[in-house]
């Protein structure tokens, strides 16, 4: 799905401009590009437009930069963005800048089809176990989503990612043996009460056993700060545009 949206370019930063701007009925905005980053003003309601849309992370967005030295038409990708908590508005938005003829990698929401699969018909629990699949593509074959048909999964069966049908030009990331959707054998009511029951070990007033015990004084280091995970932004972001939000949040 693609979308049109239209951006000025903006010199100035920081929590001031970004309330100024919020008065006047737009929000603060980032494109980072593929050797630049743009310090933008949009109009909010294009972006709610691509989150109505239920299509945020695999939209396509057609962007005007009105007063770009160069490139004024480019290509993107809506990559985050920060709502009030209380009002609902829109505060910010970051843009990734993307090319035509270079493969992408996103997150793409799974939908079941088929209806209600047999193994559920038959009294089994099912189970959604990745709602989002991982995969690389060129932008001119991005999926809203990836259709998966479960009518036929039964009790005890599963849909695997190996075995999802090939898509033309689409290439899944995730590991093949991770289940997609499954339907799992229904509960009995003796094995749900053996489950709540055994927990109840121990005697009346007395305190459970200790499993595992270090070394006294010992203290379990703290992990390095290179073993946080989660996505970096492009090199060359502005600093003072990540604390716009931060800043006005405090007001």
């Amino acid at each position: 799905m693609r979308f049109d949206m239209t951006g000025e370019m903006r010199e100035q930063a920081g929590k001031g401009v970004a309330r100024q701007l919020r008065r006047q009925g737009k929000i603060p905005a980032v494109l980072y590009g593929q050797e630049e980053c743009l310090l933008l003003t949009l109009d909010p309601e294009g972006v709610r437009k691509i989150l109505r849309s239920h299509a945020a992370g695999t939209a396509l967005v057609s962007l005007t930069v009105a007063g770009a030295k160069n490139k004024p038409n480019r290509t993107a990708l809506l990559r985050d963005y920060q709502v009030d908590p209380v009002s609902g508005q829109i505060l910010h938005a970051d843009l990734f800048e993307i090319s035509m003829d270079q493969p992408i990698r996103v997150k793409v929401p799974v939908s079941l089809t088929g209806g209600v699969p047999q193994g559920v018909k038959e009294g089994g629990i099912l189970h959604h176990n990745l709602r989002q699949l991982n995969i690389e593509c060129l932008p001119s074959a991005l999926p809203d989503h990836i259709e998966v048909d479960a009518s036929l999964v039964g009790i005890a069966q599963g849909i695997h990612v190996r075995e999802l049908p090939h898509r033309e030009g689409i290439r899944f990331l995730d590991e093949g043996d991770q289940m997609v959707v499954s339907v799992a054998a229904p509960m009995s009511e003796a094995k749900l009460e053996a489950l709540l029951t055994s927990g109840v070990a121990t005697e009346e007033g007395k305190e459970p056993e200790v499993l595992a015990k270090g070394k006294e004084g010992e203290v379990a280091a703290a992990p390095a700060a290179g073993e946080v995970k989660g996505e970096t932004k492009a090199a060359g972001a502005p600093k003072a545009e990540k604390k716009e939000v931060k800043e006005e949040k405090k007001k």
